[in-house]
């Protein structure tokens, strides 16, 4: 099964600009956990987590203030083409629960772990993924 096939397509950005507050509202209201942060013409530009709010902004007494100061910029992205072995492997190798997913520089999806499980098929790969990403990592 490829990527396109389990990717969520009705994917919220945020510019550059948007304050941290913003972003909040918009996971909030997306019930989502990551979002992009894209430029005018749809292209990837960073990725913020409710955790990044937490250990970037919300941790420091003058934290930051905009999307731009706390995004994880060029985030690692997959292909809509790409199968879903290959995403899970992905996500294990950069410990990491969701990729964008681009097709000509544009984002067109996301793909969560979530997804993957989602399909009775993958769920030991997800099951796998989540044992690699789960592992000790060091603070960005």
């Amino acid at each position: 099964m490829k990527v396109k096939d389990l990717m969520s397509t009705s994917v919220v950005c945020v510019r550059p600009e948007t304050s941290i507050t913003q972003v909040a509202k918009q996971m909030r209201q997306a019930d989502v956990g990551s979002i992009p942060v894209c430029d005018d013409k749809g292209h990837i530009l960073g990725i913020i987590t409710d955790r990044d709010i937490v250990i970037r902004a919300l941790s420091e007494d003058e934290g930051p203030k905009t999307a731009k100061e706390i995004m994880t910029q060029n985030p690692i992205s997959i292909s809509p083409n790409m199968n879903a072995h290959q995403a899970s492997m992905t996500m294990a190798k950069h410990q990491v629960r969701r990729l964008p997913v681009v097709e000509n520089n544009k984002l067109t999806g996301m793909l969560s772990l979530a997804d993957i499980a989602r399909k009775n098929i993958y769920v030991d790969e997800a099951g796998d993924a989540l044992s690699a990403i789960s592992k000790p990592g060091t603070l960005s």
